[in-house]
């Protein structure tokens, strides 16, 4: 299909504005061309009051059909406009289809249904459970391991567990990511519920629109099952490492050992799209300020990236950060400079965000790591990281521990260092509890110049 040049031009001429968002940063993202979309899919939000009619005549433009709404104004709390996720029709390539409808008057901004992916770059599963805890480098401090290993890069958790700093039971952390077991033997006592709904009875109790989420939502399946296997290592793995059980004899520990994990499963095993990333966010925002049995979520846990500039997510994202929630991001894998080639969703400038590189038990940057003396706040462990997953056996998913890296490892240390402070000043907010957790980073020599902080995680005189 071709569009008419005419028609654009007539649009253009007669006083159509161009989008607002940021059309520059899409465009670049697309003509980068490192930053995967779902092809034949467009995202568009119009301006507020756009009548349906309007909307309809927009869409026609482009030859597109409403797919579905990902946000509705009249729900929406920010007082912008419908955000709608189209079809395109056969042949319309969604750059050209993005660069067309931008042009038009009532579009508030258009942009690709970005693809992300997890930020984890391999891993070694074993299942262990007597001698797990003497992997844990990432948690100690300047203190011998078993085995007679020195480590002083560590985070310092466990100085800060030996001074009875382990109740979290009171903070909640939201994790979006793949889903997570929270049946896992190191898991299942900090899964967290919602309060709103009554499990099984088939009912939306707390009127969100989602039937039975009790433990989360799948927003890539659209369901309530928010595990769905072995294929949910990632999202498991994450897990373990924030708040894994700690003290009952067993695998690993996390950070936080009591805090309350709620999932928004929106990556699958093609990944995940900006339209499932922007629910996911949204469902913690909306937890949380939710007027009945609202749900303190302190921050969400961000281990994915790979998609280019998206207005709407960098919207859902700020939209979290009004109602006070942390978006915790990993920097990403590819060892590059975010503040040369942007990174998201760590790169997006809301002041919630804290962005994630990785180091090795050595104190080196991790060699995958990206970083970002502008851009990238500071660094966490991320190399050999043990934690829980799921794993198969005998046709049945049962407990198990493995050790990935990448800074979607380094990414949960933080988020957990996040729940610890909440836990042990709970009239923090979270501009406290970022400024604590910066604040308190330890200089080390590979993130000199390379992250904000000059530094790594230290929780120890949390």
């Amino acid at each position: 299909m071709k569009l008419s040049v005419l028609m654009l031009a007539a649009l253009v001429a007669s006083g159509s504005a161009l989008a607002q968002g940021r059309p520059d940063l899409v465009d670049q993202s697309l003509r980068g061309g490192r930053a995967q979309f779902v092809p034949g899919e467009l995202l568009v939000q119009f301006k507020p009051g756009t009548t349906r009619e309007a909307q309809a005549s927009a869409m026609a433009f482009i030859r597109g059909s409403k797919k579905e709404t990902v946000k509705n104004a009249s729900q929406r709390r920010d007082g912008k406009g419908d955000l709608h996720l189209l079809s395109l029709p056969p042949g319309l390539l969604v750059a050209d289809a993005f660069r067309s409808i931008s042009q038009l008057a009532d579009v508030d901004f258009a942009e690709p249904n970005w693809v992300y992916q997890h930020q984890a770059t391999s891993n070694d599963p074993y299942v262990t459970t007597n001698t797990a805890s003497s992997q844990l480098w990432g948690m100690y401090s300047a203190t011998a391991l078993a085995g007679g290993k020195a480590n002083i890069f560590g985070i310092g958790a466990t100085t800060a567990w030996n001074a009875n700093k382990t109740n979290c039971s009171n903070v909640y952390i939201g994790i979006i990511d793949e889903g997570y077991m929270f049946t896992h033997e190191d898991l299942a006592a900090n899964a967290g519920t919602n309060p709103g709904e009554i499990a099984g009875n088939g009912i939306d109790d707390d009127g969100n629109g989602l039937v039975d989420d009790v433990y989360g939502w799948d927003f890539a399946g659209n369901n309530n099952t928010v595990f769905d296997g072995v294929g949910d290592d990632h999202g498991t793995h994450v897990a373990g490492t924030i708040a894994g059980v700690g003290g009952n004899g067993k695998g690993v520990a996390g950070v936080c050992w009591g805090a309350k994990l709620l999932g928004a499963k929106f990556l699958g095993s093609t990944g995940g799209t900006t339209a499932n990333a922007i629910k996911s966010v949204d469902y913690f925002t909306n937890l949380k300020t939710r007027a009945v049995n609202p749900v303190p979520i302190t921050a969400t846990n961000n281990s994915w990236g790979g998609g280019g500039f998206s207005q709407a997510l960098a919207d859902a994202i700020e939209r979290a950060n009004a109602a006070d929630i942390l978006f915790i991001a990993a920097a990403g894998n590819n060892g590059t400079n975010n503040d040369v080639t942007a990174s998201y969703p760590s790169n997006y400038t809301s002041a919630n965000i804290i962005a994630v590189a990785a180091i090795a038990s050595n104190g080196t940057l991790a060699s995958f790591s990206q970083y970002g003396a502008v851009t990238v706040d500071i660094g966490a462990p991320g190399a050999g990281i043990w934690s829980t997953v799921p794993k198969s056996s005998k046709g049945k998913v049962i407990s198990g521990y493995a050790s990935y890296n990448g800074t979607s490892m380094a990414t949960p240390h933080v988020t957990g260092a996040a729940a610890l402070y909440k836990a042990i000043n709970p009239s923090a907010t979270g501009a406290q509890i970022k400024a604590a957790i910066l604040g308190s980073a330890t200089p080390t020599p590979s993130l000199s110049g390379k992250v904000s902080t000059g530094g790594r995680l230290n929780v120890s005189g949390f």
